[in-house]
């Protein structure tokens, strides 16, 4: 999609009333579901994160941005996730924490980035994480330096490849919920995104397309 003409539909992004458990669900793995549907978050003492959903113009085409964290001895290992990461106490807020780690994790500074709509929370049961997901949008191209420590590779998604639906699709993983179990995911340039990412991607998504369908 045009970047211009997305520009057009941001708008209408932010009356949009989140689905939340209701898009979360259709990426869930059939194991996560009962658990989600009856989450008491007050009662789990989570941690807390920030996490960059950030939009931008690439030769004149929308794109969003992922990341391939590096491989590592822990439950998020070279898996593919949203800028972003855990909040400091000097931070002011989640959005802060969102525009702080997407700094020092891809190299964009938080002047370029406006932050448009604060997305449903995802609770991570592995890593007892609360994320908070900020839509971003930048309206200049942008480079990206990756912190090498956390960064493994850029992912840069076309806003028209993200809202195909031939990217959903099933994988059999090995996951925290069992053993080679089939679950719900988005092919992304050949890289199986899942979890946590995989439903906050899909309320974006829907999000997305009710604002599309405003202008149509």
């Amino acid at each position: 999609m045009n970047f211009q003409d997305f520009l057009k539909y941001v708008p209408n992004i932010i009356p949009v009333e989140l689905p939340a458990l209701t898009s979360h669900l259709k990426m869930a793995p059939k194991e996560r579901i009962e658990g989600l549907k009856n989450l008491d978050i007050d009662a789990l003492n989570a941690r807390m994160a920030g996490v960059m959903m950030l939009f931008y113009p690439k030769q004149e085409k929308t794109h969003l941005v992922l990341i391939v964290r590096n491989a590592y001895d822990g439950v998020h290992s070279a898996q593919i996730a949203f800028p972003g990461g855990k909040y400091e106490k000097e931070d002011i807020n989640f959005e802060t924490t969102a525009l702080r780690e997407t700094h020092e994790e891809v190299g964009v500074t938080r002047d370029k980035i406006n932050i448009i709509k604060h997305f449903s929370p995802m609770y991570i049961p592995p890593s007892n994480f609360l994320v908070h997901p900020f839509l971003g949008i930048a309206t200049e191209e942008l480079s990206f330096y990756p912190d090498i420590r956390e960064v493994a590779a850029i992912i840069e998604l076309p806003l028209s490849v993200f809202l195909n639906d031939d990217i959903i699709i099933e994988a059999r993983l090995s996951t925290s919920y069992g053993a080679n179990i089939l679950v719900p995911a988005f092919n992304i340039q050949n890289h199986v995104v899942w979890g946590a990412t995989a439903m906050i991607l899909s309320e974006l998504r829907d999000v997305l397309n009710v604002a599309i369908a405003k202008e149509i």
